[in-house]
């Protein structure tokens, strides 16, 4: 299969490039620097806003990962959150695979950014991400799936365990590898068509 994953260099991005590898797929790396990845066959020069460059992407691999989070520093996430839109509306062959944020998930049908206690420096991703999911639910003809990770996620390898929910947290904890190992479960096989799923180490 070819996957083209962006956000290939980051923490969980990078994961997902070697889960794939590992089980013998053609990755294409996507990342602004074009830097090189462990486990990718090529790579690629790409903004998540670079319209012309995802149709390409999606029409050269079965599969397109986004695997960026919205920015962490203080500055706008418009530009993230219309590019998402973009996205979400554009027809193209490749099934598109979302990482997406825990905030975003739910508990009684609540997203955890509106519960109290939410962590304060957390909740303009985790409202991005809302934003970003709603996106996707209402879209028409995409082949998509997100999956969004529980509250904490760490740099780990995997375990040999991952439990899986729908739209509310599995668990309390996921490391990269387990994270990495159901999104490749789900590229292979997939199962949560058109939906969000949750997932958590055991």
């Amino acid at each position: 299969m070819k996957i083209a994953v962006y956000g290939a260099t980051g923490m969980v991005g990078s994961q997902i490039v070697a889960e794939a590898a590992k089980r013998g797929h053609e990755i294409t790396a996507v990342s602004r620097s074009g830097r090189d990845v462990p486990g990718a066959t090529t790579v690629s020069i790409a903004e998540l806003g670079d319209s012309a460059a995802y149709r390409a992407l999606a029409g050269a691999n079965d599969v397109v990962v986004f695997s960026i989070p919205p920015s962490r520093t203080g500055e706008s996430h418009q530009s993230f959150i219309d590019a998402h839109e973009e996205i979400s509306e554009t027809l193209v062959p490749a099934r598109v695979f979302v990482v997406g944020g825990a905030g975003a998930t739910e508990v009684d049908g609540v997203r955890l950014v509106n519960t109290p206690g939410f962590p304060e420096d957390y909740k303009a991703e985790a409202l991005t991400m809302g934003e970003v999911l709603d996106f996707y639910t209402s879209a028409s003809g995409l082949d998509w799936t997100m999956l969004a990770p529980a509250p904490v996620i760490a740099p780990g390898e995997p375990t040999g365990t991952i439990v899986l929910g729908n739209d509310s947290p599995a668990g309390e904890r996921v490391s990269t590898g387990d994270f990495a190992v159901a999104a490749l479960d789900e590229i292979e096989e997939p199962r949560h068509q058109h939906r969000r799923f949750t997932v958590a180490s055991a």
